[in-house]
């Protein structure tokens, strides 16, 4: 189970990607017109609708009641009818759940193995729930007190000592003074002191800035609606315990891998031509390899091959992300260097995925091409004996 989007429209000249709150302008504000029940302090749409956006509307039109205004949002050309595009694959009711949490204005954390798009159903949450994405907090082993906290422009702060103007919110006190959501990303990557600066934040709901005692600004309280969405990774390297102080303040939801192959395969195959038409190219892989494509990811990452043989899973994560990643590359590839049978590059293209962490994840790869691969080469499937035929090439 995995979050993603189905189609990415191209981004105006002079940025690669829009926010998601760009990129589905027309859709949030059909829903905030279509949905007129009862929304929390702060949030931009209703509860149900945030669901709705983030799971599509099951191909049903939603259409706006006669008694609202012909248009949504601005122009003559806003829609009054409406199918909203899923952009999560997996359980409605995790999406729910995460909303529930928001809703209680507690701290959502999103928890997985890498490529599981945490970070776009985060991104997706925040852009529905207070129409902006951007009040993000990039978490490294170098992130600092400041990122939750605040900072110093030290200029002004020089000139006219602690004050007001001199002080920089960081974007977790952006967020509680107008009743926003945060995004924490890979918070387990902060240092465990660096991490537990948000306890009080998450618990009292306030942050007191010493430096400035005696004045108004010595309080910030949080705004109705503020909180934060957190993602971590469950299989990664260099990470910090969170302390159970921290961790009683999240309730934690695991984004897993998606468990269907035609809807993985559909993803993949969505994402990939996103990627490509956005290099400027036309998408030119075949299903048929991009299926087997993600047959090889899915036998890999589970240990375990469709047809029930045992597969030595590789130390690397073999996750949809990664998937659609090799899928655009081969899709680049044949637009702008034609000249092969596009599957030839799948071997060379794995290999540099497997490799990434392991040196043995090689001869793991080895092993899977002598295993299943040979299989259904011997089964007499044309796809895979070519694939068995370019075993030379992962040498």
């Amino acid at each position: 189970m995995t979050m993603t989007e189905q189609t990415v429209p191209p981004a105006p000249s002079g940025r690669q990607t829009l926010p998601a709150e760009e990129r589905h302008a027309a859709e949030l504000a059909f829903l905030a017109a279509h949905d007129d029940g009862p929304r929390p302090p702060g949030w931009s749409l209703t509860p149900r609708a945030v669901v709705t956006f983030v799971c599509g509307s099951e191909g049903q039109t939603l259409e706006l009641p006669g008694s609202r205004p012909a248009s949504v949002g601005e122009g003559p050309d806003s829609p009054t009818r409406l199918v909203i595009a899923p952009k999560f694959v997996g359980e409605r009711s995790l999406v729910e759940r995460c909303v529930v949490t928001l809703a209680g204005e507690r701290g959502l954390l999103l928890v997985g193995e890498p490529g599981t798009a945490k970070s776009m159903l985060s991104e997706l949450l925040a852009a529905a729930v207070c129409g902006t994405s951007a009040l993000t907090v990039q978490g490294t082993a170098g992130t600092t007190e400041d990122a939750f906290r605040y900072g110093w422009n030290y200029a002004l702060l020089l000139a006219q000592g602690p004050s007001r103007q001199a002080l920089v919110d960081s974007p977790v006190l952006s967020a509680m003074r107008s009743g926003r959501v945060a995004r924490i990303e890979e918070i387990t990557r902060c240092l465990p002191e660096v991490q537990d600066a948000l306890v009080s934040i998450l618990s009292d709901r306030r942050l007191s800035v010493p430096e400035l005692a005696g004045t108004p600004d010595a309080l910030t309280p949080a705004a109705p609606g503020f909180t934060v969405i957190a993602t971590a990774n469950l299989r990664d390297r260099g990470v910090s315990e969170m302390s159970a102080a921290l961790k009683r303040r999240f309730n934690f939801e695991t984004v897993a891998p998606i468990a269907d192959p035609a809807a993985e395969a559909a993803l993949v195959r969505g994402q990939a031509t996103a990627v490509v038409r956005r290099a400027g190219a036309a998408f030119g892989v075949d299903d048929a390899v991009l299926d087997a494509l993600v047959t090889v990811f899915r036998d890999l990452r589970s240990g375990r091959s469709a047809e029930g043989w045992d597969v030595e899973r590789p130390g690397t994560v073999m996750s949809t992300a990664e998937a659609v990643q090799v899928a655009a590359s081969l899709g680049v590839a044949a637009a702008y260097l034609p000249g092969g049978d596009v599957l030839d590059l799948v071997p060379g293209h794995l290999l540099g995925v497997v490799r990434k962490d392991d040196p043995a994840d090689h001869a793991r790869l080895l092993g899977y091409w002598d295993g299943p691969v040979r299989r259904r080469a011997e089964d007499g499937s044309a796809m895979w004996r070519r694939l068995w035929d370019l075993r030379e090439h992962l040498r």
